[in-house]
């Protein structure tokens, strides 16, 4: 036995040290190897070892790979606070459990998940990005951002972020993983998933971008190179190392302004070396009063990185200047850096000063502003700035564009990066990601490198080489950008992941005393109406169907993404309901109701009647019964004769058909394709007509008392007819909205039955039963609950 531990921790080390080296080399723009860096790790976790035997490999994972990414790190660590580098590297490295939670909620969620590989894979992946969304991680980096070197494989983060990309690396990691743990058979299909994930993510990045229609801005970035101040203060005094800044700065600017035509100046952050429009004496007042008259002089806007302080303290902070006004106004950093910027007030005291002197006393800002930048030209550009650590948090670049900012203005200090080109790397490719999530052109000054103009791909136009003074020019469009995911729902898969883990776990409490059947139609009930189908007329009415109820979806997406011509016109929303889901929903009825037959088993034969024909299948002539595996028009299931002729049958429960003449695998089969029943909760009238008529009466209510005064003051007005229309109007929004949720509801439900037949198939038919059950809830209870906090909110 100990032969074979000692062996096993040799592998599982190696295969530590082996997944560490992947994601270092990933980390420094090998980006396709993300998609395997974790393999070897992932393989060594043995299932069957004890829970603290995983956690242990999981507590070495951390070490290893913050060894192997973030070295920089540490070794900037001991550089700012005056210890060797090999110190901060060794308390970096002691910290990177705390540094690198992901790991550990990865491998304790996957443990709990228990033995399904597809459900554990899953769950881990969610708790590695939930635990990123709610854990603070002092860089805010995540797997996703490695893939920033790939043009095209990066855009999808205005969709999901890049925490959505690190839930794909993640899954996709895993499916190799299970792909060569069983590649002795079985191993097919997580290969094929891990290989359609990157392939999906490169064709949504292979769509053309939008044209640049509106006017453009141009900026000039000064990149100074003066950085080491506290050796420039010793040598040459404060006075003069503030003199060479500002001069260096003014003559910069003066070549931005003058000899390129910038339409903005902005400066790198800190580099005014006091409070701007609050001055602490006569010296700073002067100051202050200089930088307004060199504006003057310019006609153009600066954005400088200066100082701001209330009575809370003092603020790290940007200030607009305007030509003629002077301070239009501050931003104050809401991200300080941890301890070297910033210590919360439990934390700080006098024994925390004397242990670490360098610590900082800053403040944290409140949030996203956004500021007007008023060019020579007579434009106005509305713009929101972001302070260093600021631009690892997507939820402030996100904030700026629902203010309506037209470019982002980025002011960082990275001279603590200074003898790490990775750590400098690191930081342009985060903030890059803010300009793909919200399709805003940023301008990114920073004292030393890397001072960069970024496009709304994220692709860089214009740069400066790290380590000289540089002025460099950008000029991009700033016409109005396009509605991004991550702008209507906010960084929102961290938040999914975490309601995920929910779900598994209540799935879990439920398995305790979920029942072990569900109250479902008997098997044996007919006769049973049918439609007896030939095949064309199936695959009509299914496409009929299939083309209704993506109606439904796109009209719901377009409806949540913020399409203001939808949302703003209700006539035209029930014109599209009307045209694209109710006309070929007819449509499919009709052909449904011409084939319409009356199935009995009447002896030994099956017997379709309709009008004055009568079909009898002999039970000894059916070779099989096979329920649609896609329930198009609806449920049902093929006949197949011995003689090889083909029956198609609609009918609400296959397992009807197969209760005397059944085919192996028909019951189970069947189960995971049914609607539920739940009584009149599931008729179309009930559900879609009376629903709606409960909801639209408050609401039309509310609207007559603010559009009319009273509750009919619409009919005092105008009298019956447009009362009644009126009316008609929102009862009919109404329904529209109700079939719009039980469309999205429904895709949810198929979605999961889908996993539920690969992961679970001999509990399908009670998870399908559930998911029913939950969707009625929503329906019936969730919609009144919305609407009546609305109503409480007005």
């Amino acid at each position: 036995m100990i032969p074979l531990a000692r062996h096993a921790g040799v592998r599982g080390a190696t295969a530590i040290l082996a997944s560490a080296l992947l994601c270092g080399l990933y980390a420094h723009g090998a980006w396709p190897l993300g998609f395997v860096a974790l393999v070897p790790w992932l393989l060594s976790l043995d299932p069957h070892r004890a829970v603290w035997q995983q956690l242990l490999s999981a507590w070495a994972m951390t070490v290893a790979f913050t060894a192997a990414v973030f070295a920089w790190f540490g070794m900037a660590i001991g550089t700012y606070t005056q210890l060797d580098g090999s110190l901060g590297l060794a308390v970096l490295l002691l910290l990177a459990p705390l540094f690198q939670p992901q790991f550990l909620a990865l491998v304790l969620v996957r443990h709990l998940a228990g033995p399904r590989r597809a459900v554990a894979a899953l769950a881990g992946a969610a708790a590695w990005v939930a635990t990123e969304a709610f854990v603070p991680k002092l860089l805010g980096d995540t797997l996703g951002h490695g893939l920033y070197p790939s043009a095209l494989l990066r855009q999808a983060a205005d969709l999901f972020g890049a925490a959505g990309l690190t839930l794909l690396l993640l899954l996709v990691n895993e499916a190799l993983t299970a792909a060569i743990q069983r590649r002795q058979g079985g191993g097919l299909r997580p290969l094929a998933c891990a290989a359609a994930i990157p392939l999906l993510l490169a064709a949504y990045g292979l769509r053309p971008p939008p044209p640049d229609t509106g006017p453009t801005l141009r900026v000039g970035l000064v990149q100074s190179n003066i950085s080491d101040y506290e050796r420039l203060r010793r040598e040459k005094g404060t006075g003069a190392v503030v003199r060479e800044v500002l001069d260096t700065h003014y003559a910069m600017s003066y070549d931005a302004v003058e000899r390129q035509h910038a339409d903005a100046v902005l400066w790198s952050e800190t580099v005014y070396p006091t409070t701007f429009g609050r001055p602490k004496s006569e010296a700073g007042a002067e100051l202050d009063a200089e930088i307004v008259g060199i504006v003057n002089a310019a006609q153009v806007p600066f954005v400088i990185g200066s100082f701001d302080r209330d009575a809370a303290g003092e603020y790290n902070a940007a200030a607009f200047i305007e030509p003629g006004a002077g301070l239009l106004g501050l931003y104050r950093k809401t991200r300080p850096f941890p301890l070297t910027e910033h210590v919360p007030a439990w934390l700080d005291g006098p024994l925390l000063r004397r242990w670490l002197p360098w610590a900082g006393s800053w403040q944290a800002g409140s949030g996203a502003r956004v500021f007007p930048l008023r060019l020579k030209d007579g434009r106005e550009v509305v713009v929101q700035p972001l302070i260093c650590l600021d631009d690892v948090d997507s939820s402030l670049a996100i904030d700026g564009a629902r203010l309506g900012a037209q470019a982002l203005f980025t002011l960082s200090n990275d001279a603590w990066f200074s003898h790490s080109p990775q750590g400098q790397a690191l930081h342009h490719g985060v903030a890059a990601f803010r300009s793909i999530e919200t399709r805003l052109p940023q301008f990114r000054v920073t004292t030393n490198g890397l001072t960069t103009v970024i496009d709304r791909r994220g692709t860089t136009v214009a740069s400066a080489r790290s380590g000289e003074p540089a002025l460099v020019m950008g000029e991009l469009a700033t016409n109005p950008p396009p509605l991004t995911l991550m702008v209507a729902w906010g960084d929102w898969v961290g938040r999914a992941c975490a309601g995920l883990l929910a779900l598994l776990l209540a799935g879990a409490a439920l398995r305790r005393w979920w029942p072990a059947s569900v109250p479902v139609m008997p098997a044996d009930t007919l006769p049973a109406d049918v439609a007896l189908l030939p095949t064309w007329a199936r695959w009509l009415a299914g496409t009929l169907r299939t083309f209704a109820r993506a109606s439904l979806l796109v009209m719901a997406a377009r409806i949540v993404l913020g399409d203001e011509a939808l949302q703003a016109n209700t006539l035209a929303q029930l014109r599209a309901f009307s045209a694209l889901f109710i006309a070929p929903e007819l449509a499919a009825w009709c052909l449904l109701r011409a084939f319409a037959a009356r199935a009995s088993f009447e002896g030994t034969s099956l017997v379709f009647e309709r009008g004055t024909r009568r079909v009898e299948i002999a039970r000894a002539e059916i070779a099989t019964i096979e329920p649609w595996r896609l329930p198009l028009p609806s449920a049902g299931a093929t006949l197949r004769l011995i003689d090889g002729e083909r029956w198609q049958v609609a009918i609400a429960d296959p397992r009807a058909l197969g209760a005397r003449a059944a085919s192996q695998g028909l019951q189970r089969l069947a189960e995971s394709h049914l609607v539920a029943r739940h009584g009149r909760w599931q008729q179309p009238l009930l559900k879609f007509g009376l629903l709606p008529l409960l909801l639209a009466v408050p609401a039309f209510r509310l609207h007559q008392h603010i559009a009319f005064g009273s509750t009919f003051g619409e009919f005092y007005s105008f009298g019956l007819f447009a009362y009644l229309q009126a009316f008609a109007l929102w009862w009919a929004a109404w329904a529209m909205g109700v079939a719009l949720c039980a469309a999205v509801l429904r895709l949810l439900i198929e979605v999961s039955m889908q996993a539920a037949l690969v992961t679970l198939p001999a509990q399908s038919h009670l998870i399908r039963h559930g998911l029913e059950r939950a969707a009625l809830a929503i329906l019936y209870l969730g919609l009144p609950a919305w609407l009546l906090a609305r109503l409480l909110a007005a």
